[in-house]
C-alpha cells in the first residue's frame, strides 16, 4: 500500500493539531507557545513562509485570547 499522500498528510496535521491543543493553558505565555505551534503546525501548508506566519498569527492570537475563551486544561509541561 502507498501510505504517503493527501490523505496521510490530512492524518499527520490532524494528530499533529491534536498534540498542540492538548498544551493549551491557562497563562498568556502558554497560550502564546501553543498558538505558534499549531499556527506554525498549519502553516506547513504554505512552505517556510507559512511557518513564519502561521506561527506568527498563532501566537498573538494566544495571547490576546482570554483563559475563558480557550481553557483545555493544565498544560503537559505543569
Amino acid at each position: 500500500m502507498n501510505y504517503r499522500g493527501p490523505k496521510m498528510r490530512v492524518i499527520a496535521i490532524g494528530l499533529f493539531a491534536a498534540v498542540m491543543l492538548s498544551g493549551c493553558g491557562t497563562e498568556a505565555g502558554d497560550r502564546g507557545l501553543s498558538g505558534a505551534g499549531i499556527g506554525a503546525g498549519i502553516g506547513i501548508i504554505g512552505g517556510p513562509p507559512g511557518i513564519v506566519v502561521g506561527g506568527a498569527v498563532g501566537a498573538v492570537a494566544g495571547v490576546l485570547s482570554k483563559p475563558q475563551q480557550v481553557n483545555l486544561g493544565k498544560p503537559v509541561w505543569r
